[in-house]
């Protein structure tokens, strides 16, 4: 994603780490919305503890 977003408490997204500095910045690929992450745990795609 090339464009800047808003992350809320409770989203869940999918970070892909950069190949410096990795454990301290990434790049984010998606970002599931709180309604989202319910669906896919529904689903059983996600398991949230």
């Amino acid at each position: 994603m090339k464009r800047r977003m808003w992350i809320r408490q409770g989203d869940i997204v999918l970070v892909s780490p950069w190949n410096f500095q990795s454990d301290k910045r990434g790049e984010v690929i998606w970002r599931y919305t709180r309604a989202q992450a319910v669906w896919l745990q529904d689903k059983r795609h996600l398991t949230i503890s």
